[in-house]
């Protein structure tokens, strides 16, 4: 265990407005609006139908229980959940780094966004187009004088495209019929699996649904960069470059637990689980459904779908000769970008949480490895390996974000059992974990188990 010394005791600052507070979950849902909501999900329903909504929209439900469990530790400490977790043992820094670097160096979501680019441009070497996406990538992240700033505003602007594209095919594409098919399948069909559908693409489609594994960890450090509760007291992570660092602040703070300090905490609460809802769940209840409902309205039925991002080619043929041409280069432009935003959102995940851990737990003393230098390192780091791995002829998209995906799932059952003990033994009593939101974090542990659980004997019984 890291010793407690390192706590130090602040006043918790006066909540910021609600409007101030927009944008980690902007970012969380940017990152998460691409391999889940483009890819898998519409995958899945152009081969089972609509009898699938009940899950994606389960699971979001579940992630923000788990994602709310985040970020009361974070906003109550100033420290992130990683961080949290190896005050008790190290070693769960290591193997949720570990976790996080192999969830993301299958480069899926950039090779899929190239691959879909070559059919919007018709033509390319989708290998050598992600390996320059990724460097390009790099660079951005490398002279972004505050990094955070940079992510939130790309995953911005790609949120604004998405939705703005969603507007067009609810109005153009998706006919009445389709709408009242998921309203009934959702409900009548709620807890069945359709045929056809493994619990291996099961798990991978829970793992890409909203966010999942490490991505969801890494909302601490965002929230922290925006300055929420005791994060206001942490060093914001500047690039080495552009910026000048600021000096290292204490490992995690606490706050006096009086009545003025517990009401400023009520309303941070309030408007964190606010802005979360808002812009998290309900952009990508909305994506998920929408994306779902096109693919069905598109694909359902043909069996001429293969295993990788060429039906998204189909579907946006489809919608050129029913809409016009147009729609088919906004359709492909829009899922080229979301997926390219995302890996810059993934690169920028495995580097915080890295960064953060490495940089706590073994290199607080350093003056040359701060923060901002490990996370850069860990960060072209992945570029390499992610690009080495395109070279060496893994190149199958939806083959490297199943991968990714299921990983993602495995990862998000460990921590989430580990935040029940994190906030009810490191939180005072007035702010820690209980009641139904402590049922709830139960019922995500029971519903992440039960799909991997079911993988492993299914994939045992293959044997």
């Amino acid at each position: 265990m890291i010793a407690d010394e390192d706590t130090t005791t602040r006043e918790l600052p006066e909540p910021l407005s609600l409007r101030r507070m927009v944008g980690p979950g902007i970012v969380a849902v940017g990152i998460g609006m691409a391999a889940g909501e483009i890819i898998l999900w519409p995958y899945l329903t152009a081969l089972g139908g609509l009898g699938l909504l009940w899950l994606a929209f389960t699971t979001l439900a579940v992630q923000f229980v788990i994602n709310m469990e985040i970020e009361r530790y974070t906003l109550a400490t100033g420290q992130t959940v990683v961080a949290g977790f190896s005050r008790w043992w190290k070693g769960w820094g290591v193997i949720i780094c570990l976790a996080g670097a192999f969830q993301y160096v299958w480069p899926g979501w950039a090779t899929s966004g190239s691959t879909v680019f070559t059919y919007l441009v018709g033509g390319g070497d989708p290998v050598w187009i992600t390996v320059g996406v990724l460097a390009a990538i790099g660079v951005l992240l490398t002279f972004s004088k505050v990094i955070y700033k940079t992510v939130e505003r790309v995953e911005t602007v790609k949120v604004v495209l998405t939705l703005f594209f969603l507007v067009v095919v609810v109005i153009f594409v998706i006919s009445l019929s389709t709408w009242g098919a998921g309203a009934k399948a959702t409900i009548t069909e709620f807890g069945q699996i359709p045929d056809g559908i493994t619990f291996t693409m099961l798990l991978s489609a829970i793992g890409a649904a909203g966010a999942g594994g490490v991505h969801n960890l890494v909302l601490s450090n965002w929230i922290r960069d925006k300055r929420y509760g005791m994060g206001a007291h942490v060093p914001r992570l500047i690039s080495p470059i552009t910026g000048q660092e600021e000096a290292a602040g204490a490992g995690r703070y606490t706050f006096p637990t009086d009545e003025a300090s517990l009401s400023r905490w009520t309303i941070w609460w309030k408007r964190a689980n606010a802005e979360h809802l808002v812009t998290f769940v309900a952009v990508c209840f909305v994506t998920i459904g929408v994306m779902s409902l096109l693919a069905y309205e598109t694909l359902f039925g043909r069996d001429d779908l293969k295993s990788d991002p060429s039906f998204l080619r189909i579907q946006g043929d489809i919608m050129a000769a029913e809409v016009g041409e147009w729609l088919k280069l906004l359709f492909l432009a829009v899922a080229a970008v979301s997926l390219w935003a995302a890996a810059m959102g993934l690169l920028d995940i495995i580097g915080r949480v890295a960064a953060d851990f490495l940089h706590r737990a073994y290199l607080q003393n350093s003056s040359r490895w701060t923060e901002p230098r490990l996370y850069l390192a860990v960060v072209w780091a992945e570029i390499v390996l992610g690009s080495a791995i395109l070279l060496a002829g893994f190149t199958q998209p939806l083959g490297l974000l199943i991968i990714s995906t299921c990983a993602a799932s495995v990862v998000t059952l460990l921590y989430s059992i580990l935040l029940v003990r994190l906030n009810i033994r490191d939180l005072p009593a007035a702010i820690r974990l209980r009641g139904w939101r402590l049922i709830g974090l139960l019922a995500a542990i029971a519903f992440y188990g039960f799909f991997a659980v079911a993988m492993v004997v299914t994939q045992l019984q293959r044997l």
